[in-house]
């Protein structure tokens, strides 16, 4: 198996990391959360690219953007 495809198991347990940390009521958990929903993005938009998942890709580019935003506001919020 080629590397490119064992990508979307670490794409997977880092987009489910995500959404527990953010779904935490602490500040700082919601950033990391925030920032490795980022870090997954990338990682699906790479295996995207290699499986040629156009529809994938496009998607993880606008969640790319929201969580940009949310980690942004998060970070208002905090203070």
């Amino acid at each position: 198996m080629e590397f490119l495809d064992l990508l979307q198991w670490p794409a997977m347990i880092v987009t489910l990391a995500a959404a527990w940390a953010v779904g935490s009521t602490r500040s700082r958990r919601r950033k990391v959360g925030f920032w490795l929903f980022i870090a997954s993005n990338v990682l699906w938009m790479i295996w995207g690219f290699s499986e040629d998942a156009w529809a994938l890709i496009v998607l993880q580019v606008g969640l790319f953007v929201l969580n940009l935003r949310g980690a942004q506001k998060n970070e208002a919020a905090s203070r």
